[in-house]
């Protein structure tokens, strides 16, 4: 794997691990089909999971499918950088995992968008669906629509584009891509959701999951912050 793929250790205890994740380091392979020529592609890329056996080997039979994504309880897209949690025993993954669903994971985001939005804060609640025939999600789209609500704040406001605060109050697959689009303001680099060009001073997706808070099952309350890596960059003023 190359060192520059490599995701930073931010906190572990005998429970779990924080890491900063790279953009461009997958968390997990993916399961190969073989009539898809791509799955095989994406199964030979180094993944976070990989770094994460090689250093917590015991890891290996946690989680919901250990065989694909030992100790993942949450992912981020390939091309997201930014803090994640890991769990190191299944005790903890499973407490974890709950969190995650009775929505007590408080995440906070940064996005790059094109354009200022009208107000400087605002909240989306639209129900993401995936669209017919494709892997794309959208706000249109009713097939195994699920409700979702994001909540953006502007911190700086650009000529052309603006940096956007994001707490996402639901973990839908793509959700902030999806819902910031919706509105007019796609996340600089999202070929999928937004531009096909990007302007010259971004080279990724300018998404970053940038802190994460929660309680253990202590009561002790957590809160872990990844930092902006080198390629998530501004416009100039």
């Amino acid at each position: 794997m190359s060192v520059a793929l490599e995701p930073d250790l931010i906190f572990e205890n005998n429970d779990f691990l924080v890491v900063n994740k790279p953009a461009g380091l997958m968390v997990h392979g993916a399961k190969v089909n073989p009539a898809r020529r791509i799955d095989e592609a994406r199964a030979a890329e180094p993944t976070l999971v990989d770094w994460l056996i090689a250093r917590y080997p015991g890891v290996r039979t946690v989680g919901d499918e250990p065989t694909l994504r030992p100790g993942i309880v949450h992912r981020l897209d390939k091309a997201t950088s930014g803090v994640m949690v890991i769990a190191k025993t299944q005790t903890s993954f499973e407490y974890l995992k709950k969190l995650f669903q009775e929505h007590r994971m408080e995440k906070t985001y940064f996005a790059l968008v094109f354009g200022i939005p009208p107000k400087d804060h605002g909240v989306i609640d639209a129900p993401i669906g995936i669209k017919n025939g494709s892997l794309k999600r959208s706000v249109h789209a009713t097939k195994m629509a699920k409700p979702a609500v994001t909540e953006y704040s502007v911190v700086k406001k650009f000529d052309l584009f603006s940096l956007l605060k994001v707490n996402p109050k639901t973990g839908r697959t793509h959700q902030i891509r999806v819902h910031l689009a919706s509105i007019g303001h796609p996340i600089v680099g999202d070929p999928m959701y937004g531009k096909k060009m990007l302007p010259a001073f971004a080279h990724r997706l300018m998404l970053h999951a940038g802190a994460i808070a929660f309680s253990d099952d202590k009561g002790n309350r957590f809160v872990f912050e990844a930092p902006f890596p080198p390629d998530f960059v501004y416009p100039q003023d």
